[in-house]
C-alpha cells in the first residue's frame, strides 16, 4: 500500500525458479512488474514493485499532454 488514500493492488505469481511481482494503482489501473528469485523476501518484492510504480505515476504526471504526446 502506498501513504494516503492511494491503494495499490499487489500481486504474486511463481514460474519457476523466479517470481513475477505485479503492483496495480486503483486510481489509474497503471500496472507494472518486476522479476526475482523465488527466495527472496516477499516484503523485498512488494518494496521494489510499489517503488517502480510510484516511479511510472510520477513520470507520467510530469509529462505534457497534447496531440503527439
Amino acid at each position: 500500500m502506498m501513504a494516503g488514500n492511494d491503494e495499490v493492488y499487489v500481486e504474486y505469481h511463481r514460474i519457476g525458479q523466479i517470481v513475477k511481482a505485479t503492483a496495480i494503482d486503483a486510481n489509474t489501473g497503471v500496472e507494472v512488474s518486476i522479476q526475482g528469485p523465488a527466495n527472496l523476501p516477499q516484503e523485498h518484492l512488494r518494496r521494489v514493485v510499489v517503488a517502480k510504480l510510484r516511479y511510472v505515476l510520477a513520470k507520467r504526471r510530469n509529462k505534457p499532454r497534447g496531440i503527439l504526446a
